[in-house]
């Protein structure tokens, strides 16, 4: 009995392992297994790597699945401003494994240096946004998310989108059906405390505005500010996933971000590319500036085309510390007149708009360089902050006010004084409409009009602009800029704001592969604006060690320098005219 129930039971044994083998060469015949081992051996002997491993490694990597989003994780972060923030991860399963892709920030619409009484609830309206962006992104959104491919940056960028509007729309329905009034959920982008209004300051805008018209009629009726497009709270979630995105389907296609931007905008690799000329920001005369002079922002410096982004920095660092020495040697004792701000250029305290431009000029003879040939200026005046609404004028020094029309002359008399300055941003309020257009005219292609539209992206375009500004923001998604980028086609300046991430230098990124012809960093101080120009400098170099970097230097974009050029080319001929009289 013993020996018969032996061969039973090994019997059973190998027929378990017959069985066990046969199910094996099933499933490899399946799965080809079989036919690609033989591939990968003969492609190995073919090849002979030194790494034979390592070859078969990727080998079979590139048969893999594709990889897929298995979660999302947003987190509470701190900007370079010292602002709370929200920054977005990405997870996907690679080769059976969760890695940890990518992660991306983007700014939000609430400005660092709010000045404004109500201060501590714009502070806790704030937390509110970034909160509810970090539950959107480990709720709703990661299951939304959860296997699809990160490749798709269309479609989870219509995802995004669609989520938004539903929840706003569901929102609406909700506060409308309630009887008891609830906490708003929509804010007003406000980069300014003037563009933060409350109701009662709107309402009292308007007695105001009503008021100038009865103080004097024969001045044209002061336009109220218009809304401002609605923020919803956690927007923020919206642009940073697809930022991080982005990102990781880059990472996953094995290329350079900016190139995987350039194959999205719906074209080949290109093969040749081109890095964007970048405006350093100079000074900075703006509200929030120690003198009396509001008007001058930011004063822009525009390089010669052809230069080298290193060269452009080398240049612009020995122009400031040549100011900062004429200011210096100005003061009693040599005192230091001049900090960095939050765009981290040079804060200087002056009055009148003439000096800081005289400064420059006075900094260009000393350095002999050439103010107008060397390089150009761009002035951002920031104007919509400017606007004292219970006067209906704009203050572009304290107790200096300008009606819009008196602020068009004004700038024409800047214009005529320093030829070298050769755009003007935000100039007037977007209501100003008639001003724009008279400006436009009166300064012809001698100087160029720039709107920042990034928080009226969905605008009418403004009569006499022709440069347009763009910042990622909030709900702003990498599709919409391909979108916008795309729409105004050599007209559009990629910017930054002051409340930038940390550590994040996709903007470098984004402007070379939307095909840019420039881009605005700011000023030469502060750990997350250098390392934009530190990218950019090595994109640069990537490109140049490949062959295909392309100078625009003999072919200069139309938007400044084309205009700028043109404009001399006039001035040429009529000197040459005069002097044939």
């Amino acid at each position: 009995m013993s020996s018969q129930g032996s061969v039973s039971c090994q019997s059973k044994e190998e027929q378990d392992l017959y069985e066990m083998k046969k199910a094996a060469a099933e499933f490899y015949r399946v799965n080809r297994v079989p036919q690609e081992i033989e591939r990968a051996l003969s492609q190995l002997l073919l090849q002979q790597p030194e790494d034979l491993h390592g070859y078969l490694a990727d080998y079979f990597k590139n048969l893999s699945a594709p990889p897929r989003i298995s979660r999302l994780k947003g987190r509470e972060v701190y900007d370079a401003s010292g602002q709370l923030s929200i920054e977005a991860k990405v997870f996907c399963i690679v080769c059976n494994n969760e890695k940890s892709m990518s992660s991306a920030a983007v700014s939000s619409h609430f400005a660092p240096t709010e000045t404004s009484l109500d201060w501590k609830a714009k502070s806790q309206e704030r937390v509110d946004h970034v909160m509810t962006a970090v539950q959107w992104i480990n709720e709703p959104l990661n299951s939304m998310l959860k296997d699809q491919n990160p490749c798709a940056q269309s479609e989870i960028d219509h995802m995004l989108s669609f989520f938004m509007a539903r929840y706003l729309e569901e929102k609406t329905r909700n506060r409308e059906n309630s009887c008891s009034p609830s906490e708003p959920e929509v804010v007003a982008p406000s980069p300014t405390p003037m563009q933060t209004k409350d109701k009662k300051s709107a309402e009292k805008d308007k007695k105001s505005a009503e008021k100038v018209k009865k103080r004097n009629i024969t001045e044209k009726p002061f336009v109220p500010a218009e809304p401002s497009e609605p923020v919803l709270h956690g927007s923020l979630a919206i642009g940073s996933l697809s930022l991080a995105v982005v990102k990781t389907g880059a990472q996953i296609q094995g290329i350079p971000l900016y190139k995987y931007i350039a194959v999205l905008t719906g074209r080949e690799v290109p093969t040749q590319f081109h890095i964007p000329v970048s405006l350093v920001t100079l000074l900075s005369c703006g509200k929030t500036s120690p003198g009396k002079l509001n008007l001058l922002k930011e004063v822009i410096l525009i390089p010669k085309m052809g230069q080298q982004v290193k060269q452009i920095i080398t240049m612009t660092l020995e122009l400031q510390k040549e100011m900062m020495r004429i200011m210096n040697s100005s003061t009693k004792a040599g005192a230091l007149q001049a900090i960095a701000c939050d765009s981290g250029a040079l804060t200087v305290s002056y009055e009148r708009p003439e000096q800081p431009l005289d400064l420059i000029t006075e900094a260009c003879r000393n350095l002999e360089l050439t103010l107008g040939t060397d390089f150009h200026l761009a002035v951002n005046c920031a104007a919509p902050e400017l606007m004292d609404y219970t006067r209906g004028k704009y203050e572009v020094a304290t107790g200096v006010l300008k009606s819009p029309d008196e602020l068009v002359d004004m700038y024409q008399t800047l214009i005529c004084k320093y030829p070298a300055m050769v755009a003007l941003i935000d100039p007037f309020r977007r209501e100003d409409t008639d001003q724009w257009e008279k400006l436009s005219k009166v300064t012809g292609h001698s100087c160029l009009l720039i709107s920042d539209i990034t928080y009226k992206s969905q605008a009418p375009p403004l009569p006499g602009v022709r440069g347009l500004i763009l910042k990622h923001v909030n709900e702003t998604t990498v599709s919409d800029l391909i979108c916008i980028a795309s729409k105004h086609k050599g007209s559009v300046l990629m910017g930054t704001t002051s409340s930038e991430p940390c550590n994040d230098d996709s903007l470098s990124d984004i402007a070379v592969g939307l095909g840019l012809d420039y881009v605005i960093l700011g000023g030469l101080s502060g750990a997350q604006r250098m390392l934009k120009y530190n990218r950019l400098i090595s994109i640069e170099e990537e490109l140049a060690q490949q062959g295909i970097l392309v100078s625009k230097e003999k072919h200069p974009p139309p938007l400044l320098h084309g205009k700028t050029q043109e404009q001399n080319r006039e001035n040429s001929l009529k000197e040459h005219s005069s002097q044939l009289v």
